[in-house]
This record gives C-alpha cells, sequence and structure tokens, in this order.
C-alpha cells in the first residue's frame, strides 16, 4: 500500500525530531546551548544577531554562530565582525533547516568551548518552523514594518516560540504599527511569551535579549509554548482561559 504524503510527512518529521533529541544531548554534553533564530526576510534579525554577539564577546562569553541562506556568504561576513567565530550554512536551495545538516556543519568545526551557539536559520516562517534542531531556545524575530497581524498568519513558528522579538521599533511611528494589538495577537497564539522590543541601529534590547539567553543556558526556567516539542512525543496545548481561543487558532496550522 503507497503511504500518503502525510504519512510521508509525519515520517521525516519523526526522524529529524530523533536527530534532533541527539544533538540537543550530545552538545548539552559539550556544555553548549544552541538558540535557533527564525523570521521573515528582511526582518533585521542578522544585525540584530551581529550586534548580540558583538556583546557576549566583550562579556568574554563563549559564542559562535552558524548562519544558513540559499546563497552567498554575506550574512558570515557581516557576523565574523563581531570577533565570534561563525560558519556559512549554504542550503542548495532548501527552505529550512534540519537536524542532520545542523550536525554535519557543527562537527569539527564548533570550537571548545563554546557554551552558546545561534543558528540564524533560513528567512521564512514556514517550513523552518516545523523542524527542531535540537535548540533549547527557539526565538522568533519580526520586523514592525511586517504588521502587527504576523503572529495570527503565521501561528505555528510564533506559537512555538520560547521568546518574541520585535525588531526595527524605530520605525513603528512610519508603519503606523499597532502595538497592542500585536501584543495580543502574540498572547492568543502563545500565552504567556516575552516579547523583547529592540531596535540594531541603537541598541535598544540587545542586552535584554542575551541576559534572556544567558538566563536559560545558566538553567532558568524557559516559557514553555503551546507548540513546544515534548520527550514523549506529544505538544503541550495552551491552558486557561486562552485555551480555547488558542487551540482553536493554531488547530489546522501545523505544519505536516
Amino acid at each position: 500500500m503507497c503511504e500518503s504524503m502525510d504519512e510521508v510527512s509525519q515520517a521525516v518529521l519523526a526522524k529529524n525530531d530523533g536527530l534532533a533529541a541527539s544533538l540537543r544531548a550530545e552538545l548539552a554534553g559539550r556544555g553548549v546551548m544552541v538558540v535557533n533564530l527564525l523570521s521573515s526576510p528582511g526582518s533585521g534579525k542578522t544585525e540584530l544577531l551581529a550586534r548580540v554577539l558583538a556583546r557576549a564577546v566583550e562579556r568574554r562569553v563563549p559564542v559562535a554562530a552558524l548562519t544558513a541562506d540559499l546563497a552567498t556568504e554575506n550574512d558570515a561576513l557581516r557576523l565574523a565582525r563581531s570577533g565570534a567565530p561563525v560558519k556559512q550554512l549554504l542550503t542548495d536551495g532548501l527552505c529550512h533547516l534540519e537536524a542532520r545538516r545542523l550536525r554535519t556543519h557543527v562537527e569539527g568545526w564548533l570550537p571548545d568551548p563554546t557554551a552558546l551557539l545561534f543558528v540564524e536559520n533560513v528567512g521564512n516562517l514556514v517550513c523552518p518552523a516545523a523542524y527542531d534542531l535540537g535548540e533549547t531556545l527557539r526565538i522568533v524575530c519580526m520586523a514592525v514594518t511586517e504588521g502587527e497581524d504576523k503572529p495570527l498568519k503565521y501561528p505555528t513558528a510564533f506559537g512555538s516560540a520560547h521568546l518574541v522579538v520585535l525588531t526595527k521599533t524605530d520605525l513603528a511611528g512610519p508603519a503606523a504599527f499597532d502595538a497592542t494589538a500585536f501584543d495580543a495577537h502574540v498572547q492568543r497564539v502563545n500565552p504567556g511569551v516575552e516579547v523583547v522590543r529592540s531596535c540594531a541601529r541603537d541598541g535598544e534590547g540587545v542586552d535584554t535579549l542575551l541576559e534572556r539567553v544567558l538566563a536559560a543556558r545558566d538553567g532558568g526556567p524557559v516559557h514553555r509554548p503551546p507548540l513546544a516539542p515534548h520527550p514523549h512525543g506529544h505538544r503541550h496545548e495552551p491552558a486557561g482561559e486562552d485555551a480555547e481561543g488558542s487551540a482553536g487558532l493554531l488547530a489546522g496550522h501545523r505544519v505536516p
């Protein structure tokens, strides 16, 4: 009997989840925590990451970064100016990273000692949201220029985030960005998640973001999003008064 596309997709994701869990355990054994950065193209996450890396280097935090794109090494060159070890990963046309590909690029490259590995995923809020990379933190970035309803349009990405970062806040006025509506939309798909405001141009939010990451590395509490993978194979759903609305919005939007 031929397998359906849904069955094939689930098998691919299940295999990836297994590899991701193994990679997470291996890196944790080396004292490395992975931070997976997701966003649309043009969100400003590369510049923000460059600022965070530079601040980490200043504070003598053992940090490294791996940046993924379909083509060019432009982002790696930009990030390398921070002084942190950086590696470019070219996906050969794929719109997302997978745990297998990440493992291949980390092996034999990741410097010792590294405590934090930032992975800048491909600019895309659809496919990357379905793939666990072995991260401890998944951070979704969004620029004010993208519109306050973005979390409702991409509930899988925002619903799986441990932290949300709003970027380019200096453009909120010209973009007529409705911050109140944005906050409400984020909480609808991911109740309780923190939103960090940032502007790479003037440094707003850089220290806050780094502090949140360092706190997680040091064993501090991490927000549990409704679509966070669970070690036993199921996903946590929102609880309390927001459960019905959030679960209803997320239903039908899970990437197979």
